[in-house]
């Protein structure tokens, strides 16, 4: 491996590696131009038959002020769960070992930097809210896809997500990809005008991270290759 070559394959692994949801972002704008480039490079992710599934809203000033009041609205309801459905189950009806233990533990992280304990539920409540103002970052994205579409356009859309998420860190930028929103699909469809074969699929903050945030010093661990990879041959 040359040294070109070696260079490449490691600025190629830092903006993976360096990825994580970032939940607190400094008010710096993004240039229109930077996520133009962004979804131009992302749109290169594969999908089967290149179908290409992903629709993108991009969200900044009134624009993003003004769905994160109506979403915030519905979520302080407190009969939004009977009054706001997901369309898809994004997470398992019943959480089992492994998954669940890693929920909690991703949880109580974040919640621990934060000093909000088990108990206090406002402090719970307002900090999941801020999900919903993307996290104070400049851009928000909102994703949707056609309802005719199967699973495998799914897989093909994480695909593309992850690499909106890496092409970010190749510029300096973070992210933060959120499935919060799913639950306000209906709030979302009004205020964006969606027609009515689009679904979301997901919201994402984009922006320069608050390096004073506490909340940005988590870092989640991974399974060794061993735990999750089998080698044949």
């Amino acid at each position: 491996m040359d040294s070109q070559h070696k260079r490449d394959t490691s600025l190629v692994d830092q903006a993976i590696i360096t990825r994580r949801s970032v939940r607190a972002f400094l008010d710096t704008p993004v240039p229109h131009d930077v996520v133009n480039e962004i979804l131009a490079v992302a749109s290169r992710a594969p999908s089967g038959t290149n179908a290409q599934p992903w629709r993108v809203y991009v969200l900044s000033g009134d624009a993003k002020l003004k769905l994160s009041a109506d979403v915030l609205t519905a979520y302080d309801d407190p009969q939004r769960d009977s009054k706001y459905r997901e369309e898809y189950p994004y997470y398992p009806r019943a959480w089992v070992a492994p998954y669940i233990d890693r929920r909690r533990k991703v949880g109580w992280d974040l919640y621990s930097l934060l000093q909000i304990s088990r108990e206090d539920k406002a402090r719970m409540h307002a900090q999941h809210s801020r999900n919903f103002t993307f996290f104070g970052a400049p851009v928000g994205m909102i994703f949707t896809i056609d309802r005719i579409l199967e699973q495998g356009s799914w897989l093909d859309y994480g695909m593309f997500l992850q690499s909106i998420m890496v092409a970010a860190r190749a510029r300096g930028l973070d992210t933060c990809p959120q499935a919060a929103f799913t639950q306000f699909h209906a709030v979302i469809a009004n205020h964006l005008r969606l027609p009515a074969d689009e679904m979301v699929v997901c919201g994402m903050a984009l922006g320069y991270a608050d390096p004073a945030a506490i909340e940005n010093t988590l870092s989640t661990e991974r399974e060794p290759v061993s735990g999750f990879a089998r080698f044949l041959s």
